[in-house]
């Protein structure tokens, strides 16, 4: 499947930062972000420890107009919060639906800057979505909280394979018509 969009990935503002497209300097703190164990552990597709040549092939995976998922840098440096705060994707479903995916630099956890980057993603509904869904490791309530302060719903449990933990975790899934 193939992530068909017209435009390129547009920037999307909020008070603090900016979601843009990512870029080839992003490397070096995506890398340093993402390689950090308590990041890892809360997706489902980071690796730990972080294999050679892993976040260029992100970048360059991100940067690709034909890639499968529109992925965001959450960019702070114009209000001097730091140019890299966090990632945050939408991977094209069938129906006219997405599956959200986010994560925020350790260093900026509990600013709500998850809360606000979901919120502004899903008011600007760049792939024209129906629906949005995601799902979040149970042992994270707060993107839990995340979710359901942007008006998500939950939908039920079930479970997924996280890399960095090599084993199937449980979450929890939510949806947000749109």
């Amino acid at each position: 499947m193939t992530l068909d969009i017209a435009d390129p990935i547009p920037v999307i503002g909020t008070d603090r930062f900016h979601l843009r497209p990512v870029r080839r300097s992003d490397t070096g703190l995506l890398g340093h972000y993402a390689s950090d164990l308590r990041v890892a552990r809360m997706t489902s597709r980071i690796p730990h420890p972080m294999p050679p040549g892993a976040i260029e092939a992100f970048v360059t995976r991100a940067m690709n107009p034909s890639c499968e998922e529109a992925i965001w840098v959450m960019d702070g440096s114009s209000t001097e919060l730091g140019e890299v705060l966090g990632i945050i994707s939408l991977t094209k479903m069938d129906r006219g639906q997405s599956e959200i995916g986010y994560w925020v630099a350790p260093a900026f956890w509990n600013t709500g800057l998850a809360s606000e980057a979901v919120a502004a993603l899903v008011a600007a509904n760049p792939l024209g979505n129906t629906a949005i869904f995601a799902s979040v490791f149970q042992d994270n309530p707060g993107s839990a909280r995340v979710l359901t302060n942007n008006g998500f719903v939950y939908l039920g449990d079930a479970e997924t394979f996280s890399v960095s933990r090599n084993a199937h975790v449980a979450t929890w899934t939510y949806i947000r018509k749109l």
